[in-house]
């Protein structure tokens, strides 16, 4: 296994890893591995992941419910289907419900999330004359 804290990069091939250095084509020697573990670290509530250096060289990435983006109207798990239509009983915009439920991408909330629930009738438009108006807000009862 492969550990950042006692990992010595060498490069394969010197002259092109120098050259692509040089061009600035790459970063500095072993900036991936340590990028990899600062990154995963952040995604995957703070595991590392796994470098195995054997016949097949192996990279096991851990993640999490929040860092897959699975979160689909159905794969919404019924509690924070319930605490969303408790937050939605005063009328709420999709930024506000976005940040209750910690979600950073508006079209994939819209159509993953927030399209399903006002289909099966979850959550109302408060304006449902003007479904695309900007003052838009959704409620539940």
């Amino acid at each position: 296994m492969i550990n950042p804290a006692d990992f010595t990069p060498y490069p394969k091939n010197p002259i092109i890893a120098r050259f692509f250095k040089e061009v600035g084509l790459a970063d500095e020697l072993g900036s991936g591995v340590r990028n990899l573990y600062k990154y995963t670290r952040i995604y995957s509530d703070g595991l590392d992941p796994q470098l195995v250096e054997a016949d097949i060289f192996k990279i096991i990435i851990p993640t999490c419910y929040k860092a897959t983006g699975q979160v689909t109207g159905q794969a919404l798990n019924a509690e924070k289907v319930e605490k969303l239509l408790s937050f939605c009983r005063t009328p709420r915009n999709t930024k506000e419900m976005m940040q209750f439920l910690g979600f950073k991408h508006r079209d994939y909330f819209r159509s993953e999330i927030l399209k399903p629930l006002v289909e099966q009738e979850k959550l109302f438009l408060l304006f449902p004359d003007k479904p695309t108006s900007p003052k838009q807000k959704y409620y539940s009862k």
